[in-house]
């Protein structure tokens, strides 16, 4: 399978960046310290967005800023400032959902590429051609649309880029507009605040004739709200034939170990380098909910997940890898490990998926190391396959 499409991932902040590229993204969406719907990521300073756009550009990548929230009066004076700042540090696009928003950066900003948000819940080839003649280059569709409804706009909107999400997690509202957090914590979702309470183990009881029933899926709880992850890896053919030029995988909040695992597995199987079931495995070594490809194919029944928020990988991560060493490298403890085990490295080179057992460390002064165990520890590890800056080791069970 050899996808030709743009391999979009989250960076929720400076590390994942240079994970998401480092594994095979070609372009990242992230956010600045405001008008972004994800504010408890890091995200990124004013000065660190103009890094992050520069060294994007040093190595042939882009960078997509998200401008997304719903915006109200107040945000509008800064708004028109982050707009012409982005054109000027050469951000290749920006997102956005509000029509204010995007009237503003049209007015502040002249020649700021712009994307529409999925929040603007683009779910009709009438809505997408309104907003190509906004002046939107490209439209991120809503994830309840089916592959067959993304060929229709496809061929109603000629020159309008698609993009789609491929992976991660969903949400039990249409395109994130949901109120749950704010009612249940306070947190206004729609302004980037969202504590994810639909994955939170409710108790839910009906009253009848003077007493409560308890309504229970199993033991460990009612998880009736809980979204299974969007899995499209198996279907990419399918999206890009339906016009999707851009594969997005969800997740600025996950760890750059989910992300590397994530942008790996999609890489290599866009490259041709993995088969599907090859894949597929790949991305069960990272902590997921049970899979789904939601609606797809239709009406997408088999999206509630009421077993549980989410399950542990068939790997665990334990090392990060610092420099290359003659017979190993210097790495960084992330996870405790041990003389003995098995380790598999994480790579986009060659050494993928080597696995090799842990047979001799040393600390810093040179002593010899047999549980790794010190947080952040340095350590030198003899490895028999190249490992490189960057690589990740990951414990085998």
């Amino acid at each position: 399978m050899k996808i030709q499409g743009e391999l979009l991932a989250p960076a929720g902040n400076f590390e994942k960046l240079k994970t998401a590229f480092y594994f095979g993204a070609d372009a990242v969406y992230l956010g600045g310290k405001l008008f972004s719907l994800r504010s408890f990521s890091d995200n990124f300073t004013a000065e660190e967005l103009k890094e992050a756009v520069s060294y994007a550009h040093s190595i042939g990548k882009k960078v997509y800023v998200t401008a997304n929230i719903f915006a109200k009066n107040e945000d509008f004076p800064r708004l028109s400032d982050y707009f012409a700042y982005l054109r000027e540090i050469g951000a290749d696009a920006a997102l956005v959902t509000d029509p204010g928003a995007l009237a503003q950066a049209r007015e502040a900003a002249p020649g700021l590429p712009l994307h529409l948000s999925t929040q603007a819940n683009t779910t009709n080839k009438y809505a997408a051609k309104f907003w190509q003649e906004q002046g939107v280059e490209r439209v991120v569709l809503a994830r309840e649309l089916s592959l067959a409804e993304i060929a229709q706009i496809h061929a109603y909107c000629e020159g309008l880029q698609l993009e789609a999400f491929v992976h991660g997690a969903m949400c039990i509202s249409y395109s994130g507009r949901c109120l749950l957090s704010n009612y249940l914590a306070g947190r206004e979702s729609n302004r980037g605040e969202c504590v994810q309470a639909c994955r939170w183990n409710f108790s839910v009881r009906a009253r009848g004739e003077g007493s409560e029933l308890p309504v229970e899926e199993d033991a460990r709880g009612t998880y009736i709200f809980n979204s299974k992850d969007l899995n499209m890896l198996p279907y990419l053919r399918e999206m890009e034939d339906a016009g999707v030029c851009s594969f997005k995988i969800e997740g600025r909040m996950k760890s750059a170990y989910y992300l590397a695992t994530v942008v790996n597995a999609y890489r290599r199987a866009m490259d041709g380098d993995l088969d599907s079931a090859a894949a597929e495995e790949e991305l069960k070594k990272a902590a997921h909910r049970d899979f789904t490809a939601a609606y797809a194919f239709g009406a997408g029944e088999n999206t509630v997940n009421l077993t549980d928020s989410q399950t542990g990988g068939t790997r665990e991560y334990v090392a990060d890898v610092l420099e290359k060493t003659e017979d190993g490298a210097i790495v960084q403890m992330r996870n405790r490990f041990r003389v003995g085990e098995k380790l598999e490295i994480l790579s986009p080179s060659k050494s993928f998926n080597r696995i090799f057992t842990a047979e001799k460390m040393l600390d810093e002064a040179g002593a010899p190391v047999a549980d790794a165990k010190l947080v952040m520890q340095k350590l030198q590890l003899i490895c028999p396959y190249p490992l490189q800056k960057g690589d990740i080791l990951r414990r085998v069970p």
